[in-house]
């Protein structure tokens, strides 16, 4: 509740304007009950025309109010809504891009969807019974339990005896569908982890014809889904009936005794007619309320789970009096360890290396020695758990991290495309960016030749994750977007695995004829990639092993001698 209001609260005058409309459409669902309570008991013959136009010109009136009320109503309750759910949704994503490589881990991506697209539907189906009943319900309550008791007080005792009946059952209700509402979301959100991993991984699911094995993974998560949702329902679904006996009950009653006292002459006919709408009205308005309360604990667990991504905090603690410099591409770690989570043991530790600035420097080791997770430390996707980061001996906390971000350019191990234009891709690396500049971009890259073959060249649509080119071509754009900002570091995270030898030497000749007095921090497994480079760190199982050239290692690194030559020849590797 706390976050809906809060969010509401942005919008006081709506709200206002929301309320003013419920007394509206409440004055016709009260005033005319009474005006033809009145017109039965007066009764109208010839003589009485007067009467006719008066009575009928108050109903007239009462309706347009009533119906001025209606429209607003709908008109207000709709824009709250929107707009609320809006900004959740908003802050939602906001809150996601924050989020270091941890949380994002922590919540889970399928998790996210169904947080700002489900849970948030579910706030937002509150909201509008709120608006659209909420608010009328307990003044159309309040206002009709006085005319009844107004009316005839004894046929008042027998709505009051079923108001706590009602009331009880919707507390039974409310505290059984709780957990089966956090269930029900839990399991939606196993059905989009398992949607978006099978989609991710068509081709591996259809090389190894494991269709049917999917199917079944699938089919499993939505029956858990199914079920938990069948029950929820089930349970919402007997509280309308049950609680339509007990009004019919009421009614007939009421009918019962009414028509008694009519027959005694304590009771006029009219009276009992406005009495059963006024009846009518209590019992809907509790019913009406009772729906909204019984939404209340489905909405309430969506909230929960929205705030817990609004309330995460990034591990990534940002510098209360940030330093802004344009960096030369010096790096330092000093005694630098590195853990996941609550693992056991550090992926890397007691790291003390110095990257020189303008130099190309390589990092070579066998899988999981920690080769991609020590450089993601450099723009912060992660913090050291102990020892530092420095870049031009400032630390690296103090920097302000967009702009260290803007001075780094980034090309991870998985190319990364963006539904959109070849050009709004490059763009992405530097907006103001012009053609001249992306074609340079390309051209180092070496996917110049390919894009310039396309009908639209810079044009070209990609769809989505760039799925309509191969995986070298995806490198290599992904590669010349980091080029377009022309930052002071570059870090090729293993970014030449899917290109062939030739491009791969073409590739970092541009680089090193083109990218002069940057810094070049290339992550690889072939040897062939990063033998040229002006300094090769050797990693093995978190740890630093040797450092030096190529001709350095090659004649006394036991570890990079194993690697070299389990890739190329001893001529090759002359």
């Amino acid at each position: 509740m706390q976050l809906m209001l809060k969010y509401a609260l942005k919008y006081k005058g709506l709200i206002l304007l929301n309320f003013i409309c419920v007394l509206g459409f409440a004055l016709i669902e009260l005033g005319l009950p009474t005006i033809l309570g009145l017109m039965i008991d007066k009764g109208i013959n010839k003589n009485s025309f007067n009467a006719v136009y008066h009575f009928g010109g108050l109903m007239f009136l009462i309706i347009l109010i009533g119906m001025v009320g209606l429209i607003g109503l709908a008109f207000t309750g709709a824009r709250l809504t929107n707009f609320i759910v809006r900004d959740i949704r908003n802050d939602l994503f906001n809150a996601a891009l924050k989020f270091s490589q941890k949380e994002y881990k922590q919540i889970g991506g399928a998790s996210l969807i169904t947080r700002t697209t489900n849970d948030a539907f579910q706030v937002m189906t509150f909201l509008q019974m709120v608006f659209r009943t909420g608010f009328m319900t307990p003044i159309m309550f309040v206002i009709s339990a006085i005319m009844i008791v107004r009316t005839n007080a004894f046929l008042s005792i027998f709505v009051f005896m079923a108001i706590p009946i009602l009331f009880l059952g919707i507390m039974v209700i409310a505290h059984y569908s709780e957990p089966m509402s956090e269930k029900q979301q839990a399991n939606l959100d196993k059905i989009n982890q398992n949607m978006r991993e099978n989609l991710s991984g068509i081709r591996v699911i259809r090389a190894f014809v494991r269709e049917k094995f999917q199917q079944a993974r699938f089919s499993k998560v939505n029956q858990a889904y199914m079920k938990s949702s069948t029950n929820l329902y089930t349970l919402m679904a007997v509280a309308q009936p049950a609680f339509s006996f007990i009004f019919n009950i009421v009614f007939a009653l009421i009918l019962w005794q009414g028509a008694v006292a009519i027959n005694g002459g304590s009771l006029a006919i009219g009276s009992l007619i406005a009495f059963v709408e006024y009846i009518f009205h209590v019992l809907f308005s509790f019913m009406m309320f009772s729906s909204v309360f019984m939404l209340y604990p489905r909405a309430a667990v969506s909230a929960r789970r929205i705030q817990e991504v609004l309330d995460t905090k990034s591990e990534i603690e940002l510098a209360a009096k940030p330093v802004v410099q344009k960096v030369s591409g010096k790096v330092v770690f000093d005694q630098v360890t590195f853990s996941y989570g609550d693992a056991e043991e550090p992926v890397i530790r007691d790291i003390n290396l110095t990257i020189a600035p303008g130099k190309t420097n390589a990092f070579i080791g066998s899988t999981g020695s920690g080769k991609s997770t020590l450089i993601q430390l450099i723009p912060r996707f992660y913090d050291a758990t102990s020892g530092q980061v420095w870049i031009d001996d400032v630390p690296i906390q103090q920097f302000d991290l967009a702009d260290l971000r803007t001075q780094i350019g980034f090309i991870s191990q998985k190319a990364m495309l963006f539904n959109g234009t070849i050009r709004e891709n490059l763009q992405y690396g530097a907006p103001d960016a012009s053609d001249a500049q992306l074609w340079d971009a390309l051209d180092i890259a070496q996917a110049k030749q390919f894009v310039a073959e396309m009908p639209q060249q810079l044009d070209t649509l990609l769809t989505e994750g760039g799925n309509n080119l191969s995986g070298g071509q995806k490198q290599r754009l992904s590669i010349a977007r980091a080029i377009v900002r022309r930052p002071a570091i570059y870090i090729f995270d293993d970014s030449f695995s899917a290109l062939d030898y030739k491009t791969d030497l073409a590739l970092r000749t541009k680089i090193s004829e083109r990218l002069q007095g940057s810094t070049i921090i290339i992550v690889a497994q072939r040897i062939g990639t990063i033998k040229g480079a002006d300094s090769i760190v050797v990693l093995d199982q978190g740890t630093v092993v040797g450092q030096g050239t190529h001709e350095t290692l090659l004649a006394q690194n036991k570890v990079y001698q194993d690697i070299a030559y389990s890739q190329l020849s001893k001529e090759e590797l002359a």
